[in-house]
């Protein structure tokens, strides 16, 4: 026993001296072993949170790109064809956009239908009867008429001014002018009577030729050419003088201040070779040719109105002679 005591004894003061010496690393490795046990369970506590916060953080940013996901889903078509990423864009709008679009469509047309007529009927009604009815087709009565030199009577008879003025005058006849009051310009799409007359007789060199059919009447009574008619019968023989290529002059056709009340004038044509009728040449706003009014540059029927008792006090054109051209008939 006393040796068991003496060797705890000597046990114990070796186990002092040691533990004086060793004192401060005994702490340190003391501290390193209760401070490792600590952050352990610590560590494991806070890994469990991590990996907990690392499958939040993973859904989450799963959830933001979806929407990166879905906008570029019609690019890769591939993308929409699992199953969970059609449950992530079911919530997404992504059918919604897809018939907005074709919405967004359907109405597309309509606006451009819609302008599409009214442009259309804009314009169909106003300018394109403007232009085409004034070189082309009348407003109101028929078409204008012509007549070729070999339908006229005798044609080859005349003297060659004569032929060439009335080839002229005719030609005028094919454009289907419209009557115009103050024009003697054909490019203008229509002519009156003396500016009808004036033209012809300019184009073929006629020399001092008036503009208006007063002063082209007092320009033929001054060269002494004019033969007055008073009957009123077209077999009168006051027309026994009458020749192709003669100016015809009425009064009345219109209301003008104008002395002498000249207010219309034509060429005269010949005979007709197919009725044997007198035909005239020049721009009228109504006269007739074959039964039916012709408004224009035509041909028409030289006929001597007959006087008719009127109480309106309405104008009658009335009929008062006609002149040769001088130098004309050479």
């Amino acid at each position: 026993m006393l040796v068991r005591i003496l060797i705890l004894l000597t046990c114990v003061t070796l186990a002092a001296t040691v533990n004086d010496a060793a004192e401060p690393a005994l702490g340190q490795t003391l501290k390193r072993i209760f401070s490792t046990p600590t952050p352990t369970p610590h560590k494991k506590k806070k890994s469990a949170p991590a990996k907990k916060k690392s499958l939040l953080p993973t859904s989450t940013p799963a959830k933001r790109a979806s929407p990166a996901r879905e906008k570029a889903s019609p690019i890769p078509s591939s993308t929409p064809s699992p199953s969970p990423k059609k449950k992530r864009a079911s919530p997404t709008p992504t059918p919604t956009p897809l018939p907005q679009p074709k919405k967004k469509v359907s109405p597309s047309p309509q606006p451009f239908e819609a302008p599409s007529p009214t442009p259309g009927e804009t314009p169909s009604p106003s300018p394109t009867p403007e232009p085409s009815f004034s070189p082309g087709q009348k407003k109101r009565g028929a078409p204008n008429a012509t007549l070729l030199p070999n339908q006229i009577k005798s044609f080859e008879n005349y003297p060659l001014k004569v032929q060439k003025l009335l080839t002229a005058a005719l030609e005028l006849t094919t454009r289907n002018l419209d009557y115009r009051y103050g024009s003697d310009d054909p490019a203008s799409g229509g002519m009156d009577c003396s500016g009808f007359v004036f033209y012809v007789l300019k184009q073929n060199e006629v020399a001092d030729v008036p503009r208006d059919s007063s002063a082209q009447y007092v320009w033929l009574r001054r060269a002494g050419t004019f033969e007055a008619v008073i009957s009123r019968r077209d077999n009168s023989f006051e027309l026994e003088n009458l020749r192709p290529g003669d100016l015809l002059f009425w009064t009345g056709t219109y209301s003008i201040d104008r002395d002498p009340p000249i207010t219309h004038a034509m060429i005269y044509l010949g005979r007709e070779k197919k009725t044997g009728k007198r035909v005239m040449v020049g721009a009228s706003d109504g006269r007739v040719y074959q039964g039916e009014s012709r408004f224009g540059v035509s041909v028409f029927d030289f006929t001597i109105p007959r006087l008719e008792k009127n109480g309106n006090g309405k104008l009658q054109p009335q009929f008062v002679g006609y002149a040769h051209i001088p130098g004309l008939q050479q």
